[in-house]
């Protein structure tokens, strides 16, 4: 039975099909979001046809919205109308996007000994018993793996979520990513000591959930949500280290860029080679991307020139300033 009901329901049943074939489709934000798109029109327009004035009134920016939230409520009807446009299905035009107020955060700087209480706490995880048990007993095995996954390959934390059980290759020790930001296939190489760990929480988590589609799965059979993962981390490090200037899951990432190049002080390749190698593994389509760390992590530059002057200056060449 269909949840759509507007005069164009099969329009949006095709497009949000459409989108999970591929892969992306964020059932959280776009799912709710093109449901009261087509409420609204079913309750307003009833059996009308999708029409300019429909789009240009759901998508104005009320009252009660900031950029931002305005932005990520309208953002599944300019794909949809994007979708029907291509397909030759209306001439309706898409409202043009609000410019979002970005602000630079300042990743977490990590200590050794923050991290090593963080993971102490990981594994100290005690699972409940009673009707939450499977859960408790998943969320024990799986939070010291996964966010040990997250510290040491440096993958985002949606393509840990959505990392398949055949996109692991135990043998060779390589994670095909699949599901990633753009939605690009790249490939990680993981640690030896890392790819023994996944064997050994594969083996478990079989044994608790058989079957999995997800290398991470929740017991519901989908992989874990952003909200899961912001839940546990935040949990896991507070206990461990107290509120710190809002450290979330991500900043594991950007450890993971820095310590990676802050550790390239005696190796026998050119700092560029080293850099382009970081930048596939991490997932990035050219090195500028992987570049962004400068500017963002406090005293890196100067790390970096410093144990690589020669090969950073024909990266980051000085600038000539004219004299005034």
């Amino acid at each position: 039975m269909s949840v759509y009901y507007s005069g164009f329901s099969a329009s949006v049943e095709s497009f949000v099909n459409s989108r999970k074939i591929s892969g992306a489709w964020n059932e959280t934000v776009f799912g709710m979001n093109i449901r009261l798109f087509d409420r609204y029109c079913a309750e307003h327009y009833p059996g009308e046809a999708l029409r300019q004035e429909m789009v240009d009134i759901w998508c104005a920016r009320r009252k009660t919205e900031n950029v931002n939230s305005c932005y990520t409520r309208t953002l599944v009807i300019r794909l949809f109308i994007g979708y029907l446009r291509k397909c030759g299905q209306t001439d309706v035009l898409a409202p043009p996007a609000l410019k979002q107020n970005k602000e630079r955060r300042i990743p977490h700087a990590f200590s050794h000994e923050e991290l090593e209480r963080f993971f102490r706490e990981c594994d100290r995880i005690i699972p409940c018993r009673g009707r939450l048990s499977h859960a408790s007993e998943l969320r024990k095995i799986t939070c010291p793996v996964f966010f040990r996954l997250l510290y040491s390959s440096g993958i985002r934390t949606t393509e840990a979520r959505f990392l398949t059980r055949s996109g692991v290759d135990f043998a060779q020790g390589v994670l095909d990513i699949q599901k990633s930001k753009g939605y690009d296939q790249h490939y990680v190489a993981l640690h030896p000591s890392m790819t023994e760990l996944l064997e050994r929480y594969d083996r478990a988590a079989d044994r608790l959930s058989p079957g999995r589609t997800y290398f991470f799965e929740s017991p519901g059979g989908h992989p874990y949500s952003r909200t899961w993962v912001s839940y546990n981390f935040s949990l896991l490090w507070e206990k461990a280290n107290g509120k710190k200037g809002g450290t979330v899951a991500y900043d594991l990432r950007h450890n993971y860029a820095t310590a990676n190049i802050n550790g390239w002080k005696d190796d026998v390749f050119e700092f560029n080679d080293r850099l382009h190698y970081l930048a596939r593994s991490m997932g990035h389509r050219c090195m500028e991307s992987t570049l962004y760390y400068y500017s963002v992590v406090p005293g890196l530059a100067g790390i970096i020139q410093e144990k690589t002057e020669e090969n950073f200056n024909s990266i980051v060449p000085e600038v000539a300033y004219e004299e005034e």
